[in-house]
């Protein structure tokens, strides 16, 4: 306990936790405004659906599955020289963010269709018999109406990115799972692995509280 009460181990504690967030955070904005449009694109290409396409349908969603199909810590290793070529460096927080944001875009793009194609068949039949247009339909029907799934999308991907960043200190990523990693595994210092452990799960649950309630909001409003 006495680690913990050195400024210096504390300053490490608000760093790392810092660099967490915002990992977290450039790799969800990055994974929603790639993810949704990918997603729309699958949902509005499969059969049956407003612009049916397998030409398109089929190889998007062989590349999405096999992005999601990789562990993701040989992702990590595996796009180092994309990494390289997006951030200039293999190790530290924004070489962690790149393989953070490919790995979230593929697993948010699926959870957005699910969201999408739960929306009732009825609503999209009702616009296009009243002329609206495919981008009328998306804009005004398919994502409206998918709100709460969408936002309920979000929450899952974000709490699955706080454990994917965790996961990337193991290579140098930095943030707390770096942190917990340098200090509290290789210099045997449970506190600090203790500390790391509670402030995630104080993340995880603050996120899903927030999630929550947006969820229930705009269930409210539909």
């Amino acid at each position: 306990m006495s680690t913990l009460l050195n400024p210096t181990m504390q300053i490490l504690l608000l760093q790392s936790a810092g660099e967490t967030a915002w990992m977290v955070g450039v790799a969800a904005l990055v994974a929603i405004a790639v993810g949704l449009p990918l997603a729309l694109l699958l949902l509005v290409t499969s059969p049956g659906h407003i612009a049916a396409n397998a030409l398109i349908n089929r190889p998007v969603a062989a590349i999405v599955n096999a992005v999601r199909s990789v562990p993701f810590i040989i992702l990590m290793v595996a796009v180092v020289p994309f990494t390289r070529l997006i951030a200039g460096t293999s190790i530290g927080t924004a070489a962690a963010t790149v393989p953070l944001a490919l790995a979230a875009t593929a697993f948010i793009a699926r959870l957005f269709e699910t969201a999408l194609r739960d929306v009732d068949h009825g609503l999209i039949e009702a616009a296009q018999a009243m002329g609206a247009s495919r981008g009328q339909i998306i804009r005004k029907v398919l994502v409206p109406e998918a709100a709460p799934g969408l936002v309920a999308a979000i929450t899952v991907t974000l709490i699955s990115l706080v454990g994917y960043s965790a996961m990337a200190g193991a290579i140098g990523g930095g943030g707390l799972g770096d942190l917990g990693i340098r200090f509290g595994y290789q210099r045997f210092m449970p506190e600090v692995m203790a500390a790391v452990v509670v402030l995630l799960i104080l993340v995880v649950q603050g996120l899903q509280s927030l999630g929550d309630a947006l969820v229930r909001r705009l269930s409210h409003r539909q």
